[in-house]
């Protein structure tokens, strides 16, 4: 079984900053490829940055250079720090990764997590 958490969403002001976690654990052989999605109300699930296992980047390009992505590999942990938040921001933040299991060592699935709230308002 492999589970995938997040944490550190809430309400911040436009203009501030987030720090959002996400850690993935369980029966994990290795990891590819993490990344942050979100979902507006009455809006399609998007790609917000999405990392590699060797550290390459992309990011959707309503959040660039104002949103970075990271990971750590030894923790199976990818961070995405917000910065110059908008109300555009607002959405339900999911994380995913691609996680080959110990049962199953060559086969990635996609595991999600179950979505944290970010709410940019004055």
């Amino acid at each position: 079984q492999v589970q995938v958490v997040e944490s550190g969403g809430g309400l911040v002001q436009p203009g501030g900053s987030l720090r959002l976690s996400c850690a993935a654990s369980g029966s994990i052989f290795s990891i590819n490829a993490m990344g942050w999605y979100r979902q507006a109300p009455g809006k399609q699930r998007e790609l917000v940055a999405r990392i590699t296992s060797g550290g390459n980047t992309n990011y959707a390009d309503s959040v660039k250079g104002r949103f970075t992505i990271s990971r750590d590999n030894a923790l199976n942990t990818v961070y995405l720090q917000m910065n110059s938040l908008k109300p555009e921001d607002t959405a339900v933040y999911y994380c995913n990764a691609g996680v080959a299991s110990l049962t199953r060592p060559f086969l990635y699935y996609d595991y999600w997590g179950q979505g944290t709230q970010v709410t940019v308002s004055s």
